[in-house]
């Protein structure tokens, strides 16, 4: 069929406008979504820690609201005891050495543990330490039995008795604190009142650098004070030794590190001069072998 003029006209008429793409959509402006910035230092600004009251609507737990308090209550009562009071125990063989001296002298060995065992805030503790000479008799030895309280996140209030077993029996009360300083510094201070009313007091602090994952060098010192002179313990009022020292252990396995050190011990004011009475020298310096342990 050959196309009149008039279907010519007609199809040229057609509008084809409406076949044409349509256009790019014009790409949105997300800055208007953007979290305004609030001055908190503004006159009149809410603090950081205000909080909204409908944060403070509806059940204290809000799985409560669809199984309901009754249904709730024991599986939380297993996650508090999961979690919150798991009792755990430790043994700490902090310090076992042989302790030889830089200028001659009998060789000695030393001990210092510790274990305890309870839960986060209440736990008993039993500490030991001593020393002796190497072949012969045992010169020092004590143990204390603590209750331990945390009083925070990094610090224990510790209370209990000591009985010192060399170089004779004695007893006292003990209390002191014990836990992590900031910059990581092991802390141990306590005092004690013996059943004769001497007041004594000892410091113990360290530090653990670690050089490698497995090697670690330990900076730590021991301070002793008595508040009177203790004449059958060769010991004088005032701060009455320093010791010193520093240690390079290497962690076979994290439970076991045997180290390397040396220590410098000086008897301090009067405790030196009746070291020297007695014709010893109150200060001197010792190598150290030993091994840390705990399981």
């Amino acid at each position: 069929m050959l196309a009149t003029p008039a279907m010519a006209q007609d199809h040229s008429a057609h509008d084809h406008s409406a076949h044409q793409p349509a256009p790019a959509p014009t790409p949105m402006d997300h800055t208007q979504h953007t979290m305004p910035m609030v001055d908190k230092s503004a006159p009149g600004a809410a603090p950081e820690s205000a909080v909204p009251a409908r944060a403070l609507e509806g059940p204290l737990h809000a799985a409560d609201a669809i199984w309901g308090a009754d249904a709730m209550a024991p599986s939380r009562e297993e996650n508090r005891r999961m979690h919150g009071e798991m009792t755990t125990g430790m043994v700490l063989v902090e310090r076992l050495e042989a302790r030889i001296p830089a200028e001659g002298g009998e060789d000695g060995w030393l001990w210092d543990a510790q274990a305890w065992y309870g839960g986060d805030i209440d736990k008993f503790v039993l500490k030991t330490e001593g020393e002796g000479e190497i072949g012969g008799s045992v010169e020092d030895a004590e143990v204390q039995a603590l209750w331990s309280h945390a009083i925070g996140p990094f610090f224990d209030l510790q209370a209990g008795a000591r009985l010192d077993i060399e170089p004779e029996t004695r007893s006292h009360l003990a209390l002191g604190i014990q836990g992590l300083a900031p910059y990581m510094f092991h802390v141990d201070a306590a005092a004690f009142l013996s059943d004769r009313g001497d007041l004594t007091a000892r410091f113990k602090g360290e530090y653990d650098q670690k050089i490698t994952q497995s090697l670690i060098l330990q900076p730590r010192v021991e301070l002793e004070a008595s508040a009177q002179d203790i004449p059958e313990r060769g010991i004088g009022a005032g701060l009455t030794k320093i010791e010193p020292g520093l240690r390079l252990r290497y962690e076979i396995v994290r439970e076991f590190a045997p180290y390397v050190g040396v220590e410098y011990e000086a008897k301090l004011g009067e405790t030196a001069d009746i070291t020297r009475a007695a014709g010893e020298d109150p200060t001197g310096w010792k190598f150290l072998l030993g091994v840390r342990a705990w399981f």
